[in-house]
């Protein structure tokens, strides 16, 4: 029995619940195989429109000075042109699409079952999905990363690499050079190994997963408060058909907004040091190695103290909250567009 189905029998006659949402899609109603074809087309859009702001917040936390955005963005359009912007998105779109399937699966998977567990425990319907959102935003988060870690590791190299002013002033930076993302690849392989392709794996796990836990447990919450602040509770005696298209991705942008807000500011720091270790080396002995944690997280001290770890904060709320919203609005409209005829009457 689906979440949605077990939520319809809390909900039989004789039953009240405090806010009647606009019916859900959940993993038993899609259709697999266009829930993942149509999801690879959608996301990889998205990506392309948002890349260039993942490339200002990257070469943003890497830098050892305090730079604007529009500094940051002049100097690229400048010396760089357009391609500058998107240094390294080739490898990101390729990593996207296995990504994204892992993500969606396990997002979808874990709510699915979480919820249900959790609305027969006799937990209240808004408890049931928030507690069912937060687990599925740290499964999905946790396997997503397992393919995703690589691919930053590689497009992240690319982005910063193409500056000459922030190469020539951070010695730190990998002194490699690299044609593509191939090249890069081979290139990490032979001087770091497979290993070099999870740097900064663990400080990942430690950012993504509880950060989107909390997004979609606030998310979820957003949503249901937003709604019942309609007054929706009217639609529970229409059919999901007669909500407007534009109310629902209104409230789905708005709370996707809400969440995004806090996740940004929580994780900034690590997502920094994250950043760091992917990207930047040290000189030990005359040789260059990896950057550990401590190191990452002493250079920033002295470099501007807590100030240093939210450098890039402005293109990273910027991208957050515009990923979040185009995001989850895709998302949603995706899951209606993929589900079995037969569930969406």
């Amino acid at each position: 029995m689906s979440l949605a189905a077990v939520m319809r029998e809390k909900k039989r006659p004789g039953r009240t619940s405090q806010v009647h949402m606009p019916a859900d899609v959940d993993w038993q109603m899609l259709d697999k195989s266009k829930f993942f074809f149509l999801g690879a087309a959608l996301f990889s859009g998205v990506s392309s429109v948002l890349y260039p702001i993942v490339v200002l917040k990257t070469r943003q936390q890497v830098s050892p000075a305090r730079i604007s955005c529009a500094s940051m963005s002049l100097a690229i359009a400048r010396f760089e042109g357009l391609r500058g912007f998107y240094k390294g998105f080739g490898t990101s779109l390729i990593g996207t699409v296995p990504a994204r399937a892992l993500y969606m699966a396990a997002l979808e998977i874990t709510k699915s079952s979480v919820g249900q567990a959790t609305l027969r425990l006799g937990f209240s319907d808004t408890t049931a999905v928030a507690v069912a959102s937060g687990a599925a935003g740290l499964s999905s988060a946790m396997a997503a990363q397992l393919v995703w870690t690589p691919i930053d590791v590689v497009s992240q190299r690319l982005m910063v690499q193409g500056n000459v002013a922030l190469n020539k002033h951070i010695p730190s930076v990998s002194s490699c050079r690299y044609a593509n993302g191939m090249d890069a690849f081979r290139k990490i392989l032979r001087t770091d190994g497979p290993r070099g392709f999870y740097r900064g794996f663990g400080i990942s796990i430690l950012t993504y997963a509880p950060s989107n836990a909390v997004w979609w447990a606030s998310y979820s919450t957003a949503q249901r408060s937003i709604w019942s602040g309609l007054r929706c509770n009217n639609l529970g005696q229409e059919k999901d058909s007669d909500v407007s298209s534009k109310a629902r991705m209104a409230v789905q942008a708005a709370s996707a907004a809400i969440a995004s807000g806090c996740s940004a500011l929580i994780t900034m720091p690590l997502d920094t040091i994250k950043t760091r270790l992917q990207v930047l080396d040290v000189e030990d002995n005359g040789r260059r190695r990896p950057m550990t944690v401590f190191q990452a997280v002493r250079n920033l001290m002295k470099e501007g103290g807590l100030g240093a770890c939210y450098r890039g904060l402005g293109p990273r709320w910027v991208s957050m909250s515009m990923s979040a919203t185009t995001m989850i609005t895709t998302y949603e409209f995706l899951k209606r567009l993929s589900a079995k005829r037969q569930d969406c009457c």
